[in-house]
């Protein structure tokens, strides 16, 4: 895959953070409406943090009530920048793709005037066979994640996965304790991702930049437990895809210190306890587009103001 070279302007977190965040307030522990969730986006759409807001993740079976809801708010002016959606699978694939091209149709006035667009679909595989029959379901056109367990097994779906040219899609968390991987499983997972060679995104626990002790859930009574942090995960993949080893990736997986982290116009470093690592705005920028591509998070305010607050973003 072409890398463009970083414009001059970028800084180093800029690049990092650029389009890092898939919206999915509409599942857990969110969960809110389609209302709410449709004028949260446009919102996002229109404030000082939209250059680190992606798609917005649907339910293929919702994207009508999708429609219902924003076609009021979607953009109208031709060459205006659409809506990116994408599509969480059901178990009827077939239905799914209908109703992606109905929507995409019914949202697009003429070549450029296109107010929403599902560009992306996510279902999940936990067997080869699987992988092949999505492969072989799906168009070539349409960008698709393929979630994949993180167990044993994980790096011979992955190279499946790579295999046929589709994506990655990796769970680091949910709502409660037992959703969330080790810190081995989840190196692993990411150097399997960087040895294939496959672009992958994360989801499920990354509200929060940095590894710590956060509630899993939005109640007052919630349980605590330990959550990655989105800065950790994509600076481990590039610690990874550099080269550097599982045992480091582990320790940047759990790095909790901020002042641990260096952010400059023209890297990222990282004090690790063997050493330096740098990241410069070229590994970044490729690591963005050829690895780890974004996050779904259910809230885009939660890892908008706490990066804000450490001044990393």
């Amino acid at each position: 895959m072409p890398v463009r070279p970083p414009p001059l302007t970028d800084r180093a977190q800029r690049i990092l953070f650029e389009g890092i965040i898939d919206y999915a307030g509409l599942f857990p522990p969110a969960s809110l409406t389609m209302s709410k969730a449709v004028r949260n986006y446009a919102h996002y759409r229109g404030g000082g943090a939209a250059w680190m807001l992606g798609r917005f993740i649907c339910p293929a079976n919702a994207l009508d009530q999708f429609s219902h809801h924003a076609e009021v708010l979607l953009p109208r002016d031709a060459g205006a920048i659409p809506w990116r959606l994408a599509a969480i699978g059901s178990a009827e694939v077939e239905a799914d793709l209908i109703a992606i091209a109905a929507f995409n149709e019914r949202h697009r006035v003429c070549f450029t005037e296109v107010g929403a667009m599902v560009d992306a679909y996510e279902t999940r595989a936990t067997s080869e066979a699987e992988v092949a029959r999505l492969d072989a379901a799906l168009p070539r056109d349409l960008v698709t994640y393929i979630e994949v367990p993180l167990t044993d097994a994980s790096d011979m779906l992955i190279a499946a996965i790579a295999q046929v040219g589709r994506r990655v899609k990796l769970r680091f968390g949910g709502v409660t304790a037992d959703a969330f991987p080790s810190s081995a499983q989840v190196a692993k997972a990411l150097a399997a991702c960087v040895r294939h060679d496959v672009p992958a995104k994360a989801t499920a626990g990354l509200h929060h930049p940095l590894r710590g002790a956060y509630r899993l859930t939005y109640e007052d009574d919630a349980p605590v437990g330990s959550m990655f942090g989105f800065v950790n995960v994509f600076l481990a993949t590039a610690l990874l895809a550099a080269g550097g080893s599982a045992d480091d990736a582990q320790l940047l997986l759990v790095e909790s210190d901020v002042t641990t982290f260096d952010f400059t116009e023209h890297s990222i470093a990282w004090r690790g306890a063997h050493g330096v690592h740098h990241f410069d705005r070229a590994r970044l920028l490729r690591v963005r587009e050829s690895v780890m591509t974004s996050f779904g998070s259910c809230s885009f305010t939660e890892p908008v103001e706490e990066s804000r607050r450490l001044g990393i973003a």
